[in-house]
């Protein structure tokens, strides 16, 4: 039997298997709403036999957005429609996840086909999208060139806590059953991890225990209103992959403090807090980080980056160097990589029962013709 077409249960959620559909933001909200191409994007993966789909990074504040197409969870009309997208992924299998997120520093940009900077009086004239006032750790810029933000006050850092805890409220009640923080890829609560991005002088900046304290906050509040039968995950950048950033070392005492605060997976990426990165490269290159993080700490971990083939998802799980392996471009490139994988690494000609019934029940028809006019 395949390790990762196994069943994995986290709390009282279930997944039908151990691959993961990775957050992707689309850039394709309106006013934060969730639009029918949502509806479609992330339905696909669930008739692709998927195991958890998690969608994108969806922003706690209409600040906290990277870009004007960003997903939003702070209203009533975006609520209802990711409510609309969790239903159908449940009901076709898979387990519904929602990753939330602020933008930080690197909030007020464009889309990445669109310039992938910062916003300007130029991105008005041309898509009537303006720049809006970002917040960071420090009054330091993502890059040259990048907005300046404004360092988060004391009253700052509560509005962001309230707003992370109302965000998770509305995805409950939206039938979300995975909830993620997202804490990568240079983004706010990576800011604040980072002694690149924060150089606060308070309780919130300088040692590594200060650095931890606000992200630390976040999921505490995330967690206390989660219902303790369902699982919080957390996204890391597991290094900084820059001189003098956040290490992997940093990262294992990190995942302890979230193990003992509820956290149930680490999901572990890398870099995002410069433009440079200093790290490993190639199939799986982020592989190693969830192994060391599992191994040390015993945290379920989920790896994620240059994962492509079915025979290296297996070798991961089965190896126990990962609970689960998430794709993103793989599974742009192929929807249902998912049921695909599990027809190579369990060869049994007439099984399509991880298919939709409306395809499964056809395909399986045609393969036992094939085999009959063989035979």
């Amino acid at each position: 039997m395949s390790k990762l077409f196994e069943p994995l249960t986290l709390r009282s959620v279930r997944a039908r298997n151990r691959t993961v559909v990775s957050p992707m933001c689309q850039y394709s909200a309106v006013d934060g709403v969730a639009q029918d191409y949502h509806f479609a994007h992330l339905g696909r993966f669930a008739l692709g036999g998927f195991g958890v789909v998690i969608a994108e990074a969806t922003g706690v504040s209409p600040e906290g957005r990277i870009t004007h197409g960003d997903v939003g969870l702070w209203n009533d009309t975006q609520e209802a429609a990711l409510a609309r997208i969790a239903a159908f992924l449940k009901a076709q299998g898979a387990v519904a996840g929602i990753q939330l997120a602020h933008a930080g520093r690197k909030a007020s940009a464009q889309r990445p086909w669109e310039g992938d900077g910062p916003l300007s009086q130029a991105d008005v004239a041309a898509r009537g999208e303006g720049p809006w006032t970002t917040v960071a750790p420090s009054a330091l810029p993502h890059a040259q060139g990048w907005h300046v933000p404004e360092a988060l006050t004391e009253e700052g850092l509560a509005r962001l806590r309230d707003a992370w805890r109302s965000a998770a409220e509305r995805a409950l009640r939206a039938g979300f059953e995975v909830v993620e923080v997202h804490c990568a890829h240079g983004y706010l609560l990576n800011e604040f991890l980072s002694p690149l991005a924060n150089q606060r002088t308070d309780r919130y900046g300088g040692s590594r225990e200060n650095r931890m304290r606000f992200p630390l906050e976040i999921i505490e509040s995330v967690r206390k209103v989660w219902p303790q039968d369902k699982p919080v995950f957390v996204r890391v950048s597991a290094i900084d992959g820059v001189v003098g950033g956040w290490t992997l070392e940093d990262t294992v005492a990190f995942a302890r403090e979230l193990q003992a605060r509820g956290v149930d997976v680490l999901d572990c990426s890398s870099g995002g807090i410069a433009n440079a990165y200093d790290g490993p490269s190639g199939p799986g290159y982020q592989v190693g980080f969830a192994e060391r993080v599992r191994r040390e700490t015993g945290l379920a971990t989920m790896a994620v980056g240059a994962i492509t083939d079915a025979a290296q998802a297996e070798a991961i799980v089965a190896g126990g160097r990962a609970d689960l392996v998430a794709l993103a471009r793989e599974a742009l490139f192929d929807s249902q990589w998912a049921v695909h994988a599990r027809r190579a690494l369990v060869p049994e000609p007439t099984d399509f029962q991880d298919w939709p019934v409306q395809s499964g029940f056809w395909l399986r028809n045609r393969e036992k013709s094939r085999l009959k006019r063989k035979g």
